[in-house]
């Protein structure tokens, strides 16, 4: 799926590219064929999900 040169290994998130922003609906694909949803749940090629990395509300920063 990854045409640039020394392609992505597949679910390497980490060091794959963005091949298609779309910020108004809240996902982007990765070169890999991961889609990275906003919230920062996956939906990697293979079909499995990673749920998303949601940090508790008593552990957020809050502006004075």
């Amino acid at each position: 799926m990854c045409s640039h040169q020394s392609s992505c290994p597949v679910t390497d998130t980490d060091t794959a590219h963005v091949v298609s922003a779309h910020p108004e609906q809240g996902w982007t694909l990765l070169c890999d064929g991961a889609i990275v949803f906003d919230d920062s749940g996956l939906l990697l090629p293979d079909g499995r999900i990673v749920a998303p990395h949601r940090v508790p509300a008593d552990q957020l920063a809050v502006a004075a």
